[in-house]
């Protein structure tokens, strides 16, 4: 387990870093080798505006290679920081004489991809920023508010409610163990984000409660299925292989439950099967890809359109996340504010119900 976690970590920030790598490597290369350059001379010039190490030893290692007489897919192959349809598109491109569009398919591959994913990143943004400012907030009422109200409470001989009770429970146990309590329950919260969203073991869990969030789950399935037509579509009209391009899916999947589709269908197509019979035998379908998306597919595999059929997909739902994207902080709000204004009423009533007890009480006598 121990290993499991901090293998975790690690990969993750290895993939961070050879992501901008070959985001870097590629875009330098479609340029240079689609202006007319050889491939060694684009090499060189890339190598020209490196600032990494990393990414120096990386173009450094392909450049001897490649001038060793290596084809250009096999270098990339070696530094194992490429996918494994990046390279496949790279060695049709190289056999076929069609390196420099391969090369630009991939450089809009990645494009596509980053500008999906920061699409999800800017959207939680405002949810995540009212999270933390209303735990903030919290923090600083909880430790240095409720002591001196519950000092003045304690000091009542009245019966309490139950609310206040609690309040002053809180209050006691933060005076107490503040010290304690603070970081412990900080500590937990950056674990159980760690363990729901990045440990590979469990981030199933994560993303399963990101799926039946409103407006988030939405969001969700609209980058994934983006995804799913632009890079299939591309990978196909590319000349890769149909197995292939849908076994290079399960590798750039964000979420498992698509990942294990993905790789069932790359599975059923290799036994001969078509998009409708693996569709119809796949009982979780519906949950991950619309049937009016279903449909589309069958259609342009029957019509030998499918990988145009599949860029129309994507293009839909790239325009669809879009707008999922601009309207989550409109779908979110209402929900903040009950949550916020929970916590609020929580501690007003805690205060006022003692109060107006206590009002109650002299006016009596």
């Amino acid at each position: 387990m121990k290993n499991n976690f901090f293998g975790s970590i690690a990969q993750n920030i290895n993939i961070w870093s050879s992501g901008h790598d070959r985001e870097y490597l590629v875009d330098n290369l479609s340029l240079l080798v689609g202006s007319g350059l050889t491939v060694p001379d684009a090499l060189k010039a890339t190598m020209t505006g490196v600032k990494t190490k990393t990414m120096t030893k990386t173009v450094t290692d392909i450049k001897d290679n490649v001038e060793a007489g290596v084809p250009l897919w096999k270098a990339m192959e070696k530094t194992k920081i490429f996918k494994s349809h990046v390279v496949s598109l790279i060695k049709i491109g190289e056999e076929t004489g069609r390196l420099a569009n391969n090369l630009k398919v991939v450089r809009t591959e990645q494009q596509k991809e980053l500008d999906l994913r920061s699409k999800v990143r800017s959207a939680m943004i405002y949810p995540i920023f009212v999270f933390c400012l209303t735990g903030i907030v919290a923090l600083g009422i909880a430790w240095f508010v409720l002591p001196r109200i519950t000092q003045v409470f304690t000091q009542m001989n009245m019966t309490l409610p139950l609310i206040t009770k609690v309040l002053i429970w809180l209050g006691d146990a933060l005076e107490a163990y503040g010290m304690i309590i603070i970081p412990v329950a900080l500590v937990i919260i950056f674990l159980t984000a760690f363990f729901l969203f990045y440990f590979s073991l469990t981030k199933f869990l994560g993303q399963r409660l990101l799926f039946v969030l409103p407006g988030i789950g939405r969001l969700m399935q609209d980058v994934e299925l983006a995804r799913f037509g632009y890079l299939l579509g591309l990978l196909l009209e590319a000349g890769l292989p149909i197995i292939q391009a849908i076994k290079s899916l399960s590798e750039t999947a964000t979420f498992q439950d698509y990942q294990i589709f993905y790789e069932y269908l790359a599975n059923e197509i290799d036994d001969g099967r078509t998009f409708n019979d693996s569709f119809l035998s796949y009982y979780k379908l519906k949950r991950l890809v619309p049937t009016s998306v279903q449909q589309l597919i069958v259609t342009g595999e029957r019509s030998g359109n499918l990988a145009g059929t599949l860029l129309s997909i994507g293009a839909t739902y790239e325009a669809k996340s879009d707008i999922t994207a601009k309207n989550l902080s409109v779908i979110l709000e209402p929900i903040l504010l009950v949550l916020v204004a929970s916590g609020v009423i929580a501690v007003a009533l805690s205060v006022i119900l003692p109060v107006y007890s206590l009002i109650g009480s002299l006016s009596i006598q």
